[in-house]
C-alpha cells in the first residue's frame, strides 16, 4: 500500500494569509502546506481521504485514472470543499463517496445540485453512501474500517487500513475506540502547533504521547499550522519514529 500526503496543512494552509512569521516566509518547500488530504493506492485501487479546497491543485500531477472512493472524515470546509472538482473523474463513472450521517446531510445542504432527481448536464456524478463506525467496507483491494475520534465535541471518522491508521482533526479518543488501533504500525495523525493547547486539535506534544500509546513503529504528523515551527528545526526535536509529514511525502506500508 502506498500513501501520498497530498496536503499536510491546517484549515487555512501554510503560509497563512497576511502572516509574516518565519514559517510563513520560509523558502523551504516543506513549509508550504496545502489543506490536509491523502491518496491511498493498492494495486489498481485508489482511495482519496478528504477532498478540500486544494484538491484540484493536489491531483494535477497524478495520472488521470479512476478514483475508486472518497472517504470523508467530517463536513468541515477544509475537508470537503473540493468535491465539485471531482467531476472530471466522473467520466469513468459515478464516484463513490463514503461519509457519516452528519456529513451526508451537510453535503446535501451545501451542494444540493449534485443530488437532485434531474441534475443538469455536467454535474458531478456522486454516489454518496452513509457509513457507520466499525462496519468494514471493501473498496477494490483495500479493506477499510472506520472508527471514531473526537474533534473537540464533534465525533468524526478515522480510518484503519491493514496496519495503517489515518486520523486527522482529533483532540481526544474514547478508550473503546483504541482497540481499532491494535497492531497499527504506521500512524498518520494530526498536530496543530507546538506547546499550545487547542480546544479541538492535538498539540505536537499530545500527538507524540498518543503515538506512544498506539505503539506505532512510524508516525507521520499532519494538519499542521505555522505554529508547528519550521519543518527542519522541529524535525530535529522529534523522538525516533515520529516525523513531520509534508506535501508530496510518499509512504510505503
Amino acid at each position: 500500500m502506498k500513501i501520498t500526503i497530498l496536503g499536510s496543512g491546517t484549515s487555512g494552509g501554510v503560509p497563512s494569509v497576511g502572516c509574516g512569521c518565519e514559517v510563513c516566509l520560509s523558502n523551504d518547500k516543506h513549509d508550504k502546506r496545502l489543506r490536509t488530504s491523502a491518496l491511498i493506492e493498492e494495486g489498481e485501487t485508489r482511495v482519496l481521504i478528504d477532498c478540500g479546497p486544494d484538491f484540484r491543485q493536489q491531483i494535477m500531477p497524478f495520472d488521470f485514472k479512476p478514483i475508486d472512493a472518497v472517504l470523508l472524515t467530517h463536513y468541515h470546509f477544509d475537508h470537503v470543499a473540493g468535491i465539485d472538482d471531482i467531476r472530471p473523474f466522473c467520466s469513468f463513472g459515478p464516484v463513490n463517496i463514503y461519509a457519516d450521517k452528519k456529513t451526508v446531510k451537510a453535503l446535501h445542504d451545501t451542494i444540493p445540485y449534485c443530488f437532485t432527481e434531474n441534475p443538469y448536464p455536467g454535474v458531478p456524478l456522486l454516489n454518496l453512501q452513509e457509513i457507520t463506525p466499525h462496519a468494514p467496507l471493501l473498496v477494490g483491494d483495500i479493506s477499510i474500517t472506520p472508527f471514531v475520534v473526537m474533534h473537540g465535541k464533534l465525533p468524526i471518522m478515522a480510518f484503519r487500513m491493514g496496519k495503517m491508521a489515518y486520523i486527522t482533526d482529533m483532540k481526544t479518543i474514547e478508550p473503546g475506540e483504541m482497540e481499532y488501533l491494535n497492531g497499527v504500525e504506521t500512524l498518520v495523525v494530526n498536530a496543530l502547533k507546538k506547546n499550545k493547547p487547542h480546544h479541538s486539535h492535538q498539540s505536537l506534544e499530545e500527538a507524540i504521547d498518543f503515538a506512544k500509546k498506539v505503539g506505532a513503529k512510524r508516525t507521520y504528523v499532519i494538519h499542521m499550522s505555522h505554529g508547528i515551527g519550521k519543518h527542519q528545526e522541529t524535525s530535529e526535536e522529534l523522538p525516533e519514529g515520529v516525523e513531520l509529514a509534508y506535501d508530496g511525502l510518499v509512504v510505503e506500508v
